[in-house]
């Protein structure tokens, strides 16, 4: 059989759902010291015209029988880097909250006693949104070949229009509002309380 199977990096709403947030007023969130982990995502319609390109003869060679990496023309980008972005598309002065990793290690453990102790599919949907939500704050979703870069949509392209037309009414939004709130009024130790309750309430808050 004929195949090729494509594994993108991330998808530029992937990393957007802090934005309706940082139009509230709030912080942006960075997890760590902002540099922890890098991404370089691509825009769907981009991603869309490589798939399709993929199965044509003329990329036979390139392209099938092969398991392919493909992310957008940026650079590395930190999360501090996309926070940075993001305030310059709206014309506003970036400011920043951080919380440490651990504050994920700390969770899953808590969400993992209950879900084990009071088995339910919820808590079971909560430990796994939790995972999910650690994964993005520690994972690279990158691709480091410039073979493996594609298109010509940047990140900051993507940021200035959400600025000019608003976001993508699919984007995951985060439960950042909670913990940039928090953080600014009560010491770093509290930070698990709004995001097990966020995780609890609505799982589908981390994509």
């Amino acid at each position: 059989m004929t195949y090729s199977i494509v594994r993108p990096t991330a998808f530029f709403k992937s990393v957007s759902g802090q934005y309706e947030s940082i139009l509230q007023g709030n912080s942006y969130v960075l997890f760590g010291d902002g540099a922890v982990t890098q991404c370089n995502p691509i825009a769907e319609e981009e991603l869309a015209e490589y798939m399709c390109d993929s199965a044509l003869d003329e990329y036979k060679e390139q392209r099938w029988g092969k398991i392919l990496n493909v992310g957008g023309p940026d650079e590395p980008l930190s999360n501090k880097m996309l926070g940075e972005m993001m305030f310059k598309a709206i014309n506003t002065p970036p400011k920043f909250v951080y919380v440490p990793t651990q504050v994920f290690d700390f969770s899953i453990s808590l969400i993992e006693f209950i879900a084990k102790t009071w088995p339910s599919q919820k808590w079971e949907d909560v430990l796994e949104t939790s995972k999910i939500g650690k994964y993005y704050a520690v994972e690279d979703m990158l691709t480091t070949e410039d073979e493996e870069k594609f298109g010509s949509i940047s990140m900051m392209d993507h940021f200035e229009k959400i600025a000019r037309e608003g976001q993508d009414p699919f984007t995951p939004v985060r439960a950042t509002a909670y913990i940039s709130k928090t953080l600014e009024a009560l010491p770093v130790v509290s930070i698990s309380v709004p995001l097990w309750f966020g995780l609890l309430s609505k799982p589908g808050l981390i994509e």
